[in-house]
């Protein structure tokens, strides 16, 4: 048959094939189309990449700026704490790479493989070499279930999720729904995380999610924690302290999840203060936040701290040892809670950084460590904690307790951030709230 087809129209159809792979080529910046040296190269596409690259490429030229990053999707992760609780859906959370990497910005589809820092040149994994002079790095953090004897194969199971992956936070919500009786446990690593919050957000959302469905009675709500306190901040967590009273929860702490034996629905923790000593609690539904560390490329790279974090300066976001090297996000070492907010925080201050020492100008702006947590206290109700590195409050609605579980805070978590993310934060023009919160406080922090 397409023998018979007209010649001129097979050419077309040749030349249509040719045509969408050369643009694809181009579009990823993996072909020959790519360039070798960009004057900015921004590495990571998590929230932090992509804001950077589209605050830089109003400074320099949007042809000057590439960022290199493997995944086909991008994912607001924020609301993943209200998908594990059935109350959005995974595919509200993800649009394509393609469709957040700013425009006319070169998108190379790799993962980056090594630092040549005396040549100012980042090897990718699939052979490519290519030099920048300013370096933006927004690796991210990465997440080490397999540091829990008997995970990630445990997810296979039922009973058991995860709101801190793709692949594990329906589970999440499909442990919650078949639910009958006993104990409902919440974990929290002993190392860095990111959203700190998220591990008790799912338990009390939970703890509400039996009460609608008239279960609560036959579940015993523990939360195993790693930390000495229920929140980081005094003012937080004496409040969540009486919401965990008020709804008869438990709350262990300094107890660390080290095995899941998921056939048996046992997971095994062992108490930190008590080496040696560990103790086994049954489940009927287990949520898993893991093990995190830095990314494995930082490790030996000469960029990071003795913890393999990026070492950069905490005011400037620049690297301590190179002086055309800055990060942003949770791949850094800076002394906060590693949230979307704080990103947005440190691209107001990161942008400024770049933009005076483009002009051969000392950095004159400071980051505060400002982090925030919309602690979702159940379907409707949000404690939005703010604070800054010294772990004081750092809150924007003077007129409001926001120690106080908010229905308002609770929009703002749900529908007004993610809007704000797409729309704001990655589009380069959202650092924050600071700017308000001066107007709000009357100049006054």
């Amino acid at each position: 048959m397409a023998s018979l087809l007209h010649p001129q129209l097979l050419l077309s159809r040749q030349y249509g094939r040719v045509f969408s792979v050369f643009n694809s080529q181009i579009h990823t910046g993996s072909g020959l189309a790519a360039k070798d040296h960009y004057k900015v190269l921004v590495l990571g596409g998590g929230s932090g990449g992509i804001a950077m690259a589209a605050r830089l490429k109003r400074k320099v030229g949007a042809e000057n700026v590439a960022i290199v990053e493997p995944s086909e999707m991008h994912y607001y992760q924020p609301i993943w704490t209200l998908v594990g609780a059935g109350a959005k859906s995974v595919a509200s959370s993800g649009r394509s790479t393609s469709s957040v990497i700013p425009s006319g910005v070169t998108w190379v589809k790799s993962k980056v493989a090594e630092f040549d820092l005396e040549k100012n040149t980042v090897h990718t994994d699939c052979g490519k070499k290519i030099s920048y002079d300013y370096l933006i790095v927004a690796l991210g953090l990465e997440l080490h279930y397999e540091k829990i004897k008997g995970l990630p194969e445990g997810f296979e199971h039922p009973k058991i999720g995860s709101n801190y992956s793709l692949k594990t936070v329906e589970k999440t919500w499909d442990a919650l729904k078949s639910f009958k009786e006993g104990n409902a446990l919440f974990t929290f690593p002993n190392t860095p995380v990111k959203c700190a919050g998220a591990p008790q957000k799912i338990m009390y959302l939970s703890d509400a999610f039996l009460r609608k469905t008239g279960k609560r009675s036959k579940a015993n709500i523990i939360f195993n924690t790693s930390l000495p306190v229920l929140f980081g901040v005094k003012k937080y967590a004496d409040a969540l302290w009486e919401i965990v009273k008020k709804r008869d929860l438990n709350v262990n702490l300094r107890h660390n999840l080290i095995e899941v034996r998921a056939d048996k629905q046992e997971a095994v923790f062992e108490n930190l203060d008590k080496p040696g000593e560990t103790e086994v609690f049954k489940y009927e539904m287990l949520h898993v936040t893991p093990p995190m560390g830095p990314p494995a490329v930082l490790k030996g790279s000469l960029l990071d701290d003795a913890g393999g974090w990026l070492d950069v300066n905490k005011n400037t976001l620049q690297h301590k040892t190179y002086d055309n090297v800055f990060g942003i996000g949770d791949c850094t070492n800076l002394p906060t809670s590693k949230t979307a907010a704080a990103v947005a925080a440190q691209s107001a201050v990161l942008d400024r950084t770049v933009s005076r020492i483009l002009k051969k100008q000392t950095p004159d702006k400071a980051y505060d460590g400002y982090t925030s947590c919309p602690l979702v206290t159940s379907y409707n109700t949000v404690i939005l904690a703010e604070f800054d590195y010294d772990g004081q409050p750092l809150e924007t609605f003077p007129v409001v307790d926001q120690s106080k579980e908010s229905r308002v805070m609770y929009h703002m978590k749900a529908d007004v951030m993610p809007h704000l993310y797409w729309h704001g934060l990655l589009k380069g023009i959202w650092g924050g709230p600071g700017p308000y919160r001066t107007m709000m406080h009357l100049g006054m922090k």
